[in-house]
């Protein structure tokens, strides 16, 4: 079982917005190449920071509100949440150290 989250229009405001922690979220399609590269990186971050922060995946054809509503205009687009205000995202595939960099200034942020 993945310990990344599978995001519904319906459940992004209980589990990214009203977390209480930290989440990170992948913006991805199916049909996207850098997105399916990305996509192991994602689950490996869930496993290395499980209890710290949320890693979420939301697809953004099935789930189209939320896209429109922070104007994903490309994909793969990995953005970290700390309520409902996005602190920081990279957009295209990134190698791993970019995604560890973001979340460790944000739990870092947190700690003080």
């Amino acid at each position: 079982m993945s310990a990344v989250l599978e995001l519904t229009d319906e459940t992004f405001q209980k589990e990214v917005v009203d977390a209480g922690v930290p989440v990170l979220v992948d913006f991805w399609a199916p049909w996207c190449g850098p997105c399916r590269a990305v996509s192991p990186t994602i689950e490996s971050l869930a496993a290395d920071y499980q209890g710290r922060v949320k890693i979420a995946k939301i697809n953004v054809d099935e789930q189209q509100a939320i896209a429109g509503a922070l104007r994903i205009q490309s994909i793969p687009t990995v953005a970290l949440f700390d309520g409902n205000k996005v602190i920081d995202a990279k957009i295209g595939a990134m190698p791993r150290h970019e995604y560890t960099a973001m979340l460790d200034r944000a739990l870092a942020k947190r700690a003080n």
